[in-house]
């Protein structure tokens, strides 16, 4: 007979995305966490002739619930086809993410399924009707058989958690091979964010973990400190604008955008009196945000102050606005976008330009790199990762070396000039992950690496070795 529980992954197991993990608790009942979308080369073919490689390929009918660890498109892009697929049972997360994710879906859904307004709103009041909000650090039973849930604040983007699971028998008696307590405790891991990241508290390792599911994307990095990475940020952008062209950041609409615009608020606060480059004081540099949904998430932001941290919480009371500085100009409509992308095109304003399309494969980053990716007065500024087959890492990778890039499946030349910012990530690096593991007063006796590619989880499988610990990697 098969023992429980048992965890199945269906998706970041050899890769970044798609992040979807089972805990089965019996062959009636289990529970997901994460429905995330696939992206670049981690997509698989899709059924039946479909391009799409998207669709459930595992049963759903005994999945009792769905945990949402946080909104990003990796971890919940394949929740429209799990409910397809007939799912039913509630969807628990964070209370900042039961505000996010609805607007994340109905997104999702315009690109990937349909623009009829009726079916997107009869989609989305379905999701809400499933969504059940969780505070910050509270137990809560979710399933009969004896499952409790509580979810910890994980520093990725605002709402993002770790999930704690306990596991008991109906007795409350040993429900496996746990210790002292007659309890397995399962921790998943989510994304984890840096200590230092603008906005959000720094995650707190759980007191426990009998099996830990560990996120590894930057398991083989260490990122900048915050001071240094910001110093960089502003180092790019000023001989950027020296030959008066364009600075393009691709960002995710959520998270990413966010914490760009808090830290270059804080640039321009600090230098104020100073020049970005001969003629453009910093206090004149225009920041353009493209993107109708981020500006919808940055709005979202700031109706969830309760969950900034203290130094964010502090500038506002200081007077200064974080996430809508004078500086800040936002694009909305379509013809808005038009408009902005040939004026930058035929004039080269120097500006930064944060468009949605974290990895440059949609959304309105794209137009931009087709109009000014070929005008050597451009620079891209890659701020976080770049997935194998996506536009953002053939750009990144051949860029440099003035190769090509094919958007929308037309080829342009790359004249621009091409940065990364590697500790602007939204992820822990291999330190963060290891100090997670370490700081728990009791170890875990298993770890499985998922969400990075094999040199990230071999690098950080290394390091966990150091701690008496022999990872799971797939």
């Amino acid at each position: 007979m098969d023992s429980f529980p048992q965890i199945i992954h269906h998706g970041a197991l050899h890769g970044v995305t798609g992040s979807c993990h089972e805990l089965r608790l019996s062959d009636e009942s289990g529970i997901l966490v994460d429905c995330g979308l696939f992206q670049g080369d981690e997509t698989p073919p899709g059924k039946l002739g479909s391009e799409r490689g998207q669709e459930i390929d595992f049963p759903v009918g005994h999945i009792k619930a769905l945990i949402v660890t946080h909104v990003h498109i990796d971890h919940v892009g394949r929740i429209p086809y799990l409910l397809a697929a007939g799912f039913k049972g509630p969807i628990y997360c964070s209370e900042p993410s039961a505000v996010l994710l609805p607007l994340v879906l109905e997104d999702a859904v315009k690109v990937g399924f349909t623009r009829d307004q009726r079916l997107v709103e009869g989609f989305l009041e379905r999701v809400k009707s499933q969504l059940v909000p969780l505070a910050y650090g509270q137990w809560t039973s979710i399933l009969k058989e004896g499952q409790d849930i509580r979810l910890q604040p994980a520093g990725h983007i605002l709402g993002s958690a770790y999930v704690q699971c306990r596991i008991r028998d109906k007795n409350g008696k040993n429900a496996g091979t746990s210790g002292d307590s007659g309890e397995i405790h399962v921790v998943f891991s989510g994304d984890l964010g840096a200590p230092y990241a603008p906005l959000l508290p720094a995650p707190r390792s759980p007191y426990r973990a009998d099996i830990l599911v560990l996120e590894s994307t930057y398991g083989d990095r260490l990122h900048e400190g915050r001071r240094e990475r910001r110093k960089k940020l502003q180092g790019v952008i000023e001989r950027a604008l020296q030959d008066r062209g364009v600075v393009l950041i691709p960002a995710f609409s959520i998270g990413r955008t966010q914490e760009l615009l808090y830290e270059l608020e804080e640039i321009i606060h600090r230098s104020r009196h100073l020049f970005a480059t001969k003629g453009l004081p910093w206090d004149d540099l225009e920041i353009i945000v493209d993107s109708p949904l981020a500006s919808r998430f940055t709005e979202a932001y700031r109706q969830l102050l309760p969950f900034w941290d203290a130094e964010a919480r502090g500038r506002l009371r200081s007077g200064r606005h974080p996430l809508s500085f004078e500086q800040l100009t936002t694009v909305d409509s379509h013809a808005d976008h038009e408009y902005t992308v040939n004026y930058l095109r035929k004039t080269g304003r120097p500006c930064v330009v944060i468009a949605a399309g974290g990895m440059c494969g949609g959304g309105r980053i794209v137009n931009y790199l087709k109009a000014l990716i070929g005008d050597p007065r451009t620079d891209i500024l890659f701020v976080g990762y770049q997935a194998s087959g996506t536009p953002g890492n053939d750009i990144q990778r051949y860029g440099p070396g003035g190769g090509w890039v094919r958007l929308n499946g037309q080829k342009y030349d790359i004249r621009a000039r091409i940065h990364t910012i590697g500790g602007y990530s939204a992820h822990a690096d291999r330190r963060n992950l290891l100090n997670f593991v370490r700081r728990m007063r009791r170890l875990p006796r298993e770890v499985r690496l998922v969400h990075g590619d094999s040199e990230a989880k071999e690098a950080l499988g290394n390091q966990l070795k150091t701690l008496g610990i022999n990872p799971v990697i797939f």
